[in-house]
């Protein structure tokens, strides 16, 4: 990841007439972004240096918006699936189904606009089913660990994503790694297995089993590999359309779509990993719906709903898009960073007493251990020691 700002300047271009000679400066990239397109680069032809100030300050931006909005997700996610304990798979397509409403409702306004153009809705479709598969598998394990595991214990879990995006952006987009950021890459890594092996005391992951702690570490295998896809989409949409970006939802719009074929092709495995026999799918639904809506005699034990089911949709579905758009703007990498920042704010959020969550216990010394490491590695991964800067090249002319 290039997470410092090189310029560099080109040879000087003398006419044949020898009467003036030009001088242009190139802005190789900016902080915290390792995408090879020229998002990060600007040129002019007139002499003038073009300052990317107002890009640095556009992708700092995006990034506190995804760290607030990753926090209040991180939170809602608990707390939604507290009344609706005993239904995660009708959570699940609950979201699935209302991203699909609420994203082509917006493409179609959109569209209208004029911003949505005809060359950006005959994109190739076959990437956007693969990140469909792969959200819809993500959402499917992740639902199902979530349900079991303690609160402060899934905002830990999610480290594992930067370890998968490092691994697949090496294996698919071909990024090198510098050695401070492999640093980085192995203490989060170290975080998370000695937050796992905390004990047995309150609170830990241990006290939730084993299977559920991998079973939410693969969850974010799968999302891993879909921003790595939406990366590549990204990149192959900048060079189909001319320099052009494909719209946000676009991506959004048709992945969700897919994501939700997905969930329906998928019912028989995932009502089993539910733990829910098949044919009983239809009581389970109309029971969710029962609890979801907290009426009738399925009402008890589902206090919070529908409020924070409602919630969980809405701040999930902005968290989402604020991704998506860093990405857009940086990379996959650099959004995974920003997600990182809010995970010792979550921790500490969960330490205290929230609703529906009763009396909050102190968190173990091997959490908090695991928790530390964790946070060190993500700034050295962050962290690029500054070059000097390069020596003015001095060209005679006759």
């Amino acid at each position: 990841m290039k997470a410092i700002v090189l310029r560099t300047n080109c040879p000087i271009e003398v006419n044949n007439n020898n009467r003036r000679r030009r001088k242009k400066s190139i802005i190789c990239g900016y902080a915290l972004h390792d995408n090879n397109n020229n998002n990060g680069k600007e040129e002019e032809s007139d002499g003038k240096e073009v300052r990317i100030g107002d890009r640095r300050v556009e992708v700092a931006a995006a990034a506190l918006l995804t760290m607030g909005l990753g926090v209040a997700n991180r939170v809602l996610y608990k707390l939604a699936l507290l009344p609706l304990k005993h239904y995660p798979f009708f959570l699940a397509q609950l979201a699935t189904l209302g991203y699909v409403v609420v994203y082509f409702s917006i493409l179609h306004f959109r569209y209208r606009a004029g911003i949505v153009t005809d060359e950006m809705l005959s994109m190739p479709k076959a990437p956007l089913l693969a990140v469909g598969l792969l959200e819809a598998l993500g959402a499917a394990c992740g639902m199902a660990a979530g349900a079991v595991l303690s609160g402060a214990s899934i905002p830990i879990l999610s480290q594992s994503f930067l370890v998968w995006q490092i691994i697949l952006s090496y294996l698919f987009l071909g990024r090198r790694y510098k050695f401070n950021q492999l640093l980085g890459c192995f203490l989060v890594a170290l975080g998370v297995i000695v937050t796992v092996a905390s004990g047995s005391s309150a609170g830990s992951l241990m006290e939730a089993g084993l299977f559920w702690s991998l079973l939410m570490i693969v969850s974010f295998l799968f999302q891993a590999a879909d921003s790595i896809l939406k990366e590549v989409i990204f990149l192959d949409a900048a060079k189909k359309l001319k320099g052009g970006s494909v719209d946000l939802f676009v991506i959004n719009s048709y992945g969700s779509a897919f994501q939700a074929v997905f969930i329906c092709v998928l019912l028989p495995f995932l009502s089993r990993l539910y733990g829910i026999p098949f044919h009983q799918l239809p009581n389970y639904l109309s029971d969710g719906a029962a609890c979801f809506l907290n009426m009738g005699t399925i009402s008890s034990g589902c206090e919070g709903a529908p409020l924070l089911p409602v919630l969980f949709c809405i701040v999930n579905m902005a968290y989402n898009i604020s991704l998506l758009h860093l990405i857009k703007i940086s990379s996959a990498v650099v959004s995974s960073l920003a997600s990182t920042v809010s995970v010792p704010i979550s921790v500490f959020v969960f330490t205290l007493p929230l609703p529906y969550l009763g009396v909050a216990s102190s968190l173990p010394s091997g959490f908090i251990a695991g928790a530390v490491v964790l946070v060190m590695g993500m700034l050295i991964y962050a962290w690029t020691p500054s070059a000097p800067p390069p020596m003015p090249s001095h060209v005679t002319t006759p």
